[in-house]
């Protein structure tokens, strides 16, 4: 086994990250040299817990209100500007799109992060890369690309094609390696079965999966997998301001390492900002480490993430462990009738059924109480009835969140297919 940092190198290599960073920006970044005027640098930089206990959050409505203020790109840059090299914005789902901007120095950090990740997903020289996602301004596969390149392996972009053709594409390149989000190798599996295609004669053997938290639910990986038949899927998360942040354990499908060399992360409760315990929900918060140019310290990045209480993982990686990956988001949790809802808990129990081919999920707000109504397409080459799946979709609905949740059938084909985020909440509010 790969010998890995211990707990204790780990921590010491961040502090003396955070010393550097804080001294890099302290004065030269107006967005902090603002945001750090009361604070005590000295114990700051004293210990990481100092540093956690001395500066305070950053928020996303800061920087877009900072971004409003002082626009196109905020005042939160370190370096001249034109120091910077590459731009790009976020998908603005909860929030303003915000651009975001990098060094070369930053910008070739965010490659190394990616290195990191594709010796855990066991890449090598040999691998042959199709990336199947519009090559839009959020930071999305655009560093993995990159590395891909650095990296030596063959790199096909299949940004502009349909589905058809990077499904063609795949096999006359002899692709190995595909990245997406989980929905849309979902979809692509459906494609190659409604066109006569077999992916079990396929190369790939990976399918690197970001975007959406599929990647670490069970019965999506399953859904995925049994699509491809020859390959595996790899999950990572990362987000266009702070950079590429986590991978998929090797020894344990379904949990992720946070890059601890590249973050300092924490686990806190959304609503009192408490360190939470191991295995207890809360919202994942980061400092970058290396991405001086455009730094965000303790950014409550709004993700929801369990943590590991373990020090060392079976794979030998001492890295902060999110066991199930990304839960969901602080502000997609909806309270139904008192119980705390999360839609990864209504992917893994619809993905659960292989009858279902998509699914929308509609929260009526216009009521004192809030409603759930889930919406889901059959299969139509199941053998087993519609009905059939509703009533057994209602009853693992009931048994799992204690909630009456109705199941409405609808034509295959009715609902929305996704190549980037899949957005399959809707909510009714008057």
């Amino acid at each position: 086994m790969d010998k890995f940092p211990g707990r204790s190198e780990i921590q010491e290599r961040q502090l003396g990250k955070i010393r550097a960073l804080l001294q890099a920006i302290h004065a030269a970044n107006p967005f902090y040299a603002r945001k750090l005027h009361d604070t005590d640098l000295a114990a700051a930089a004293s210990s990481l817990e100092g540093f956690k206990a001395a500066v305070p959050f950053t928020t996303r409505h800061e920087l877009v209100r900072d971004r409003l203020e002082n626009p196109p790109y905020g005042t939160g840059l370190t370096c001249p500007i034109d120091s910077y090299v590459r731009c790009h914005q976020t998908s603005g789902t909860t929030t303003l799109p915000m651009r975001w901007l990098d060094t070369t120095e930053s910008w070739n950090h965010i490659i190394e992060n990616w290195s990191q990740i594709f010796a855990a997903a066991g890449i090598t020289r040999l691998d042959r890369f199709l990336f199947a996602f519009s090559f839009g301004p959020f930071l999305g596969f655009w560093s993995a690309l990159d590395a891909v390149v650095r990296s030596g392996c063959f790199c096909f972009p299949a940004g502009s094609m349909t589905s058809l053709a990077r499904l063609q594409a795949i096999v006359d390149n002899g692709i190995t390696v595909l990245c997406c989000t989980p929905t849309y190798a979902q979809h692509l599996g459906e494609v190659a079965a409604e066109k006569g295609i077999d992916l079990g004669r396929s190369a790939v053997r990976l399918i690197i999966v970001a975007g959406e938290a599929g990647g670490s639910i069970p019965a999506t990986r399953k859904r995925v997998e049994a699509a491809w038949k020859r390959a595996t899927v790899f999950d990572h998360h990362g987000m266009t301001e702070v950079g590429p942040v986590s991978y998929q354990c090797p020894a344990n499908p379904g949990t992720l390492h946070v890059l601890e060399s590249a973050y300092l992360p924490e686990v806190l409760d959304p609503n009192t900002a408490e360190k939470t315990g191991p295995g207890q929900a809360g919202e994942l918060v980061l400092t970058t480490l290396d991405r001086t140019g455009s730094p965000l310290l303790r950014y409550r990045t709004g993700d929801l993430v369990r943590y590991s209480e373990r020090a060392q993982c079976d794979c030998g990686r001492s890295d902060l462990a999110l066991p199930g990956g990304i839960l969901g988001r602080a502000d997609d949790m909806v309270v139904v009738r008192g119980v705390n809802v999360y839609p990864t808990l209504i992917e893994e129990i619809v993905r659960g059924c292989p009858e279902v081919m998509e699914y929308r999920v509609q929260l009526d707000c216009r009521k004192a109480m809030s409603e759930l109504t889930l919406e889901v397409e059959p299969n139509p080459a199941s053998a087993a009835g519609p009905e059939s799946l509703q009533a057994r979709l209602e009853r693992s609905l009931q048994t799992v969140l204690n909630l009456r949740v109705p199941v409405k059938l609808l034509a295959p084909g009715s609902l929305p297919r996704f190549e980037m985020k899949a957005q399959r909440w809707t909510r009714l509010t008057q």
